[in-house]
């Protein structure tokens, strides 16, 4: 009887612990927020369709004067080192970008990429965004635009070419390898952190939100919204936990054993304790 009121205890206080206290320095440590929002409804829609044909025309007329597209045979039009110093940062390819971006913030991105990435707070006085807003673009034209990259964009992608479009041009992965970077810290205001163990310190649920809206954890961070689409921000973080946790797949196999293990040797103390127990009269 007696071992049953310590049991007893025990089980009580664990279970205070674990919903009361364990949750409530959960919610503080860690606030709620909103889940990832991979329609970007604060952004106004764009619903024009869209025209393939006059959207490679109006990109051939006002991209690749500082964008490469290798994939439709337009290379850089300037070497890294001239575009840093021109823009503070080098222009992306964008054979891509109808693969692993929304296409609605992508539009949104073309008319004003300050609101849409959320960085308009970084661009005060005289500091404006590198890439200049098409706002005086029709509908109908951002949205030919769009359609032209998503004509264009691979049909499939690796979980590397993924991070190394959508992240790689500003951070660093030490742990996989160096990735040509720019000096962002020249218009963002700091200097990204590598990412490699990112997913170790942060989490998958952290990193999920945070991705798709850096400001709902770090208000005021220099980190702008990327507009990824949900299936290229699975991929980021899945290349996230390949490099940062390689291990977690064999980690999460071996459990059952270890649990299973633990169990055995309660069950043999158990068998032990009373066999001793049984001698004490």
């Amino acid at each position: 009887m007696k071992e049953l009121k310590i049991l007893g205890v025990i089980t009580f206080f664990t279970l205070v612990t674990y919903w009361g206290v364990e949750p409530l320095a959960h919610s503080i440590f860690h606030p709620h927020v909103d889940p990832a929002d991979y329609e970007f409804k604060d952004l106004p829609a764009v619903e024009a369709k869209g025209d393939v044909a006059q959207g490679q025309e109006l990109v051939s007329m006002n991209c690749i004067a500082c964008h490469s597209i290798e994939k439709a045979g337009f290379p850089a039009p300037l070497d890294n080192a001239t575009a840093n110093m021109s823009y503070g940062v080098v222009p992306p390819d964008l054979s891509s970008a109808g693969a692993i971006y929304n296409a609605n913030f992508l539009a949104n991105f073309i008319k004003d990429p300050a609101t849409a990435t959320k960085t308009a707070h970084k661009f005060t006085g005289n500091k404006v965004h590198p890439m200049p807003g098409y706002s005086w673009m029709s509908d109908e034209e951002i949205a030919s635009m769009v359609a032209y990259f998503k004509s264009i964009a691979p049909a499939s992608m690796t979980n590397e070419e993924v991070f190394v479009d959508a992240c790689g041009r500003c951070h660093d992965m030490k742990y996989s390898k160096n990735f040509a970077t720019s000096d962002v810290s020249n218009y963002m205001g700091s200097t990204p952190p590598d990412l490699s163990m990112m997913i170790r310190s942060r989490g998958e649920h952290y990193l999920t939100t945070f991705i798709n809206d850096p400001q709902k954890h770090l208000h005021g961070t220099a980190m702008p919204r990327v507009g990824l689409n949900e299936s290229a921000q699975k991929q980021v973080v899945t290349y996230l936990e390949e490099v940062g946790d390689s291990k977690k797949a064999e980690r999460e196999g071996i459990a059952p054993y270890v649990l299973g293990f633990l169990a055995f040797m309660a069950f043999i103390s158990f068998l032990w304790k009373k066999e001793i127990w049984s001698e004490v009269k």
